[in-house]
């Protein structure tokens, strides 16, 4: 390696490993994300609550989920009784997983919902409708719930949080547990006491033997809100379960990583990204470089025209221009019988109906579309005069012919 390259490549050293450095020492900004998985300690994570579900079941056992609903409600142990929670801004269900999740809770379990959405299917099953105001700045609302055993407070959530509650619910089966406090014009709780409205945002829907407890603010619930004294409301609104077994659901999930290659996780990473990104960047200019004058010029060889498309428009175009319509008819009649006796070796000096039958039969054509084309051959040839059309019509018989 000569001087030159051995600079050039310190230089993309010592650049590269700053950049890195920079990386490493610069402060990560904070991700404000819905996520709702346990492992994620970001501020709409529910690290916390995961964490916490031991003491909130003391003697349960805890089951985190990273298989599909309808795979774990399928291979439960069906002689226990439980309860299934999924937390997420948006629940999507397909119509599979929504009937199992239906089933579970009718044989005598119980399911805890946090969404904004519950999906078309549980919705419809349910009567339930659910209403969302949106507003131009973040709202700024208060939740808490009706059981008189719990203390009246109200607990203002005032980050990523719209103003979602049920707009109808089934009144013979449910029961409402707790209220969302708005402001219905701007979407913001105000201050005056006068603005203030209220609607539905946690309900008990019984269904068969067991019981769907669903919430539309699954952001009460993350780590930015527990921290911050809203660790009651999640407790009494959790407290509705049964002391039974609990399924965590760790796969409907906004922030589920799925992770299928080494290259996806290193393209996942901002910092593995870069380094990976410069790396390759690096390795092709320093080859560009290394291989610019070590390498003769290779001289550039122009390909040979072809000429035999030339010609064919040269001669195509001189039959247009002197419009001789017969002679062009009778070039391409002798080409197509000379290919009948080339490829079918067949005899064109009569041509009858046999010929036609024969000439069918060894090409694979319609009967009826072969003699069409030889009778009309034989018609041009009779002709004394021809037109454009007839060339035309010949040439369109020769292409089916041909297909």
């Amino acid at each position: 390696m000569d001087k030159r390259s051995k600079i050039i490549l310190g230089l993309f050293l010592a650049v590269l490993i700053g950049i890195i450095l920079t990386e490493i020492v610069r402060p990560k900004p904070l991700n404000w994300k819905p996520s709702y998985t346990s492992s994620d300690k970001i501020p709409f994570g529910c690290y916390v609550l995961f964490h916490e579900l031991p003491d909130l079941f003391p003697g349960q056992k805890i089951h985190a989920s990273n298989e599909s609903l309808y795979n774990i409600l399928t291979q439960r142990d069906t002689n226990r009784t439980s309860s299934y929670v999924l937390i997420n801004d948006v629940l999507d269900l397909d119509k599979q997983e929504a009937h199992k999740l239906l089933q579970y809770v009718h044989d005598g379990n119980d399911s805890f919902i946090a969404a904004s959405n519950f999906g078309t299917y549980l919705e419809d099953t349910l009567n339930l409708e659910i209403k969302t105001q949106y507003s131009i700045t973040e709202d700024s609302v208060l939740v808490h719930l009706t059981n008189n055993s719990f203390s009246k407070q109200n607990y203002p959530l005032n980050r990523g949080v719209y103003n979602t509650h049920f707009s109808s619910v089934d009144t013979l089966n449910a029961t409402v547990l707790g209220y969302i406090a708005f402001n219905s014009d701007q979407g913001a709780f105000p201050t005056g006491p006068d603005k203030k409205t209220k609607g539905v945002n946690f309900v008990k829907v019984k269904f068969g033997k067991g019981n769907f407890y669903l919430n539309t603010t699954p952001q009460a619930f993350t780590n930015y809100y527990l921290l911050r004294g809203n660790k009651d409301y999640v407790a009494n609104t959790l407290s509705y379960l049964k002391d039974m077994d609990v399924y965590w659901d760790n796969y409907k999930k906004s922030g589920r990583i799925v992770i299928n290659s080494p290259m996806r996780f290193i393209l996942n990473q901002v910092s593995l990204k870069w380094a990976y990104y410069l790396g390759v960047g690096g390795l092709l200019i320093f080859i560009i470089f290394k291989a610019k004058r070590e390498q003769r010029i290779i001289p550039v060889i122009a390909p040979l025209e072809n000429s035999s498309i030339e010609f064919a428009k040269t001669v195509g175009a001189l039959y247009y221009g002197h419009r001789d319509f017969t002679d062009l008819i009778f070039k391409k009649i002798n080409f197509f019988l000379e290919q009948m006796r080339s490829n079918y070796h067949l005899n064109t000096e009569v041509i009858n109906e046999k010929t036609a039958m024969d000439l069918a039969a060894r090409s694979g054509n319609p009967l009826l579309g072969t003699k069409d084309l030889l009778d009309y051959i034989v018609y041009l040839k009779n002709k004394k005069q021809h037109s454009e059309q007839d060339v035309l019509q010949l040439n369109r018989k020769l292409n089916q012919f041909k297909k």
